[in-house]
């Protein structure tokens, strides 16, 4: 099976399991999405939307929680894995947002990736899910599943986000972003499928015997 085939296959049963696949993370706007996102590094979204109430309730714009302390972010994300670098980034990234931009998260990769603990794929999931930009934010499972199912090479997350934007066109990417996701969360688990045992790879690849793709 050639590689547009299989990622014509995976489109479509991914569309008919999630079609209208929601933002896993509980957020209000751009401000505290990117929030939302920064936490969500090394970290599960269940985890992180237990612990943003509290932080959105005190800081819940760039100008309020500018004015926390770091200590004062740092006790309330303790829960989530690298807080103290995270509150840190939450910090400057507050501070850079009213200072040097006038208080409104930026609408560019550029600006966005010049922000404290603000990389490429957590701009991809801004541009993406607020500002309706056409981007594919790659994060592990995505990484994963696309060298599992073999539209992908798995060497590095950059020529995944790559291939993947050659093989769909820009306006499925916002949905397949969050459906490759889900499923990777929900079938084919880094652990839970060897590229042998969940629906998806066992369509793709019905004569695989073992597993030959490496886990991530």
């Amino acid at each position: 099976m050639k590689k547009r085939e299989r990622a014509a296959i995976v489109a479509q049963r991914l569309a008919a399991l999630y079609p209208d696949p929601p933002i896993p993370l509980d957020h209000t706007d751009a401000f505290t999405l990117l929030v939302a996102v920064v936490l969500s590094a090394q970290c599960t979204d269940k985890k992180v939307n237990e612990v943003t109430p509290a932080l959105f309730r005190v800081g819940g714009t760039p100008e309020k929680m500018r004015l926390m302390k770091t200590s004062d972010i740092l006790d309330i994300i303790r829960p989530l894995g690298l807080a103290p670098q995270k509150a840190k980034a939450l910090s400057g990234l507050s501070e850079a947002i009213v200072t040097q931009f006038g208080g409104q998260v930026p609408r560019t990769f550029e600006e966005l990736e010049t922000l404290p603990g603000v990389g490429h794929k957590s701009a991809s999931v801004v541009m993406s899910q607020i500002f309706g930009l056409h981007a594919f934010p790659v994060d592990t499972h995505i990484h994963r599943l696309a060298h599992r199912w073999g539209l992908s090479d798995g060497s590095n997350v950059v020529k995944t986000e790559r291939d993947l934007k050659q093989l769909y066109p820009p306006e499925t990417w916002r949905d397949l972003h969050l459906q490759i996701i889900f499923y990777g969360r929900e079938y084919c688990t880094a652990r839970g499928c060897d590229g042998t045992k969940c629906p998806l790879c066992r369509e793709l690849y019905p004569a695989r015997k073992s597993a030959v793709i490496h886990r991530k």
